[in-house]
């Protein structure tokens, strides 16, 4: 069975709750998910594979985490044409602009963000995020 990959970074473990709630949502759709941290994570799977999520949490200036998960999301702009990729990450100041940027940056790059936009949560995601996150991975499912 094809596994559907959901790499992240977190912090605080906010971002993190919001992958397993991914992973949750694929494995409820019947296919196998591979949550993973973005510094065990194997960019050839990626490569690979016609459907993924990637989560980070808003830093500094909102932007992404810079040692880890920014050079992984450089890597996955050369080949995210024609891939399906749901987004995620938690914020705790701003308004969510790092998001907007990193989905406009996929779209660039060819990728098909699904709905459109991220999910974005301030700080713990909420029962309606974790609906949310439980849900996306039910929409990569169904794109598998």
């Amino acid at each position: 069975m094809e596994k559907i990959n959901v790499v992240y970074w977190s912090g605080s473990g906010n971002t993190a709750a919001m992958a397993e709630a991914i992973g949750e949502g694929v494995k409820s759709a019947g296919k196998e998910a591979n949550v993973v941290l973005v510094s065990d994570a194997k960019i050839e799977e990626l490569k690979d594979a016609k459907v993924f999520a990637l989560g980070c949490p808003s830093m500094g200036d909102e932007n992404l985490e810079e040692g880890e998960m920014e050079p992984f999301v450089s890597e996955v702009e050369e080949f995210a044409k024609g891939k399906i990729i749901a987004l995620f990450g938690s914020y705790g100041w701003g308004g969510g602009v790092w998001m907007k940027d990193w989905v406009d940056r996929m779209s660039l790059a060819g990728a098909t963000v699904l709905n459109g936009e991220g999910i974005i949560c301030s700080n713990d995601p909420d029962r309606g995020v974790i609906q949310q996150c439980r849900s996306i991975g039910e929409q990569l499912a169904a794109n598998l």
